[in-house]
Parts: structure tokens; C-alpha cells; sequence
């Protein structure tokens, strides 16, 4: 093998381990931020990932949020309409936001079953469902389908 290609090889081959580790970092930090979404019903079960923030949607039940007077606390139950989970959140809520809505909640299960939310999202018109969401709904006996 001569100088000029051993060194067309090298080249190639630190140019493929180079895209190789580059590659093996991406996923890892992909892997790591990925958020899972998970119904009310998953979530009762057992079906979420411990210890890392997930996405839980559905419904906000009829006559369930309370507002805090005094700060920027708000609960409330989001439902599939087959189970409900309360929702904690400190901070500001979507316009959107209201009894009967669409939304997502991005936060983390605390050890008594209550979502701490850390970020609230609400569905943005009267047509649009969150896919999953959507999803999720189908075939519970809604509010919605009844209209």
C-alpha cells in the first residue's frame, strides 16, 4: 500500500468514527429529552416513566378547576372520561384554557398521585384535537360527541 493511499484511508476511517460518535451522541441526547404522552387511564395503570417528565392529556372536567386566590396555584381534574387524575399547576394558563377544553400537561407524577405540571397547554381552536389526545378519547362515551 503506498504512503498516498494509507493516508486516503486513515482519513476515511477517522471521518467514519467521527460521524459514528457524532451519531451516538444525537440519539443519547434525543433519547434523554424525549417526552412521552400518556392518557388518565395509563397513568392510573401503571404506564408511565418514573422519574422523568411525561405529557398527560385529555379533557378538563366540568366544574373542576380551583384558582388560587392569593398566587398563581391552579388544580384541576383532567379525564379520558374513563378516569380522572387531579393536575397541580404554579403559573400562568393558556387563554384557552377552561372546563371541557383539550389539553396537555407536561410535569411529573408526585408520590401521591397528583401531576405536578410544569407546563399547561390548551387546545387551540373549536376544530383541533391534539392527535394523541384524540386518540385517547375515542370511544369513551364524551360530551362532545353527543353535540
Amino acid at each position: 500500500m503506498t504512503p498516498t493511499r494509507k493516508k486516503r484511508l486513515m482519513a476515511v476511517l477517522l471521518i467514519l468514527i467521527g460521524v459514528g460518535i457524532a451519531t451516538a451522541l444525537f440519539l443519547t441526547a434525543f433519547k434523554e429529552n424525549i417526552l412521552f404522552y400518556k392518557s388518565p387511564t395509563e397513568v392510573l395503570s401503571g404506564d408511565y416513566p418514573k422519574a422523568r417528565n411525561f405529557r398527560i392529556g385529555g379533557m378538563v372536567k366540568v366544574g373542576s378547576i380551583v384558582k388560587s386566590t392569593t398566587s398563581l396555584d391552579v388544580e384541576f381534574l383532567v379525564t379520558d372520561y374513563a378516569n380522572d387524575i387531579k393536575v397541580q399547576h404554579n403559573g400562568l394558563l393558556p387563554d384557552l384554557f377552561r372546563d371541557d377544553q383539550g389539553m396537555i400537561a407536561i410535569g411529573q407524577l408526585d408520590k401521591n398521585g397528583v401531576f405536578q405540571a410544569e407546563e399547561i397547554l390548551a387546545k387551540h381552536d373549536e376544530n383541533y384535537m391534539p392527535p394523541e389526545v384524540a386518540a385517547s378519547l375515542k370511544g369513551h362515551n364524551t360530551t362532545k360527541d353527543k353535540e
